[in-house]
């Protein structure tokens, strides 16, 4: 069975610099302790707290703790269901930009023939229609 890939989507919610690091550094491991998350962020506890709570309240992060090594409770970040798919579908909204600012075409585009009041860096306008570009006219 295949997984279909989310549609590229741009999120308000992740795309916040320090939310989209949080999801970045979750969403490859199945959690992360909070003391880690912070310390890879470099901010304050409070500031990951704030974020952090963003994401909870979107359903896009959830924690739990667990007893550490000297039974002291250690809270571990994770990310929901809800949350990895959110991340992907703004990842793939990230990259569609990305391409669109670089030239690069993306699989929906047509890279032949630029959209009516489009111009190319090489000066194509897109006006003639899939018609070859003759520098006479």
């Amino acid at each position: 069975m295949t997984t279909k890939r989310p549609a590229a989507q741009f999120d308000e919610v992740i795309h916040a610099p320090h939310r989209l690091r949080i999801c970045a550094l979750l969403a490859p491991v199945e959690s992360m302790e909070f003391g880690s998350v912070r310390d890879e962020l470099g901010v304050a506890d409070s500031v990951l707290s704030k974020q952090l709570k963003v994401l909870t309240d979107a359903g896009y992060a959830s924690t739990s703790k667990a007893p550490g090594a000297t039974g002291r409770a250690r809270t571990w970040l994770s990310l929901t269901r809800n949350g990895r798919r959110a991340f992907s579908g703004h990842l793939g909204a990230l990259r569609e930009l990305a391409a669109a600012a670089e030239g690069v075409p993306t699989p929906a585009e047509d890279a032949s023939v630029p959209g009516p009041g489009v111009e190319r860096l090489d000066g194509d306008r897109g006006d003639h229609h899939g018609q070859p570009h003759d520098p006479q006219q």
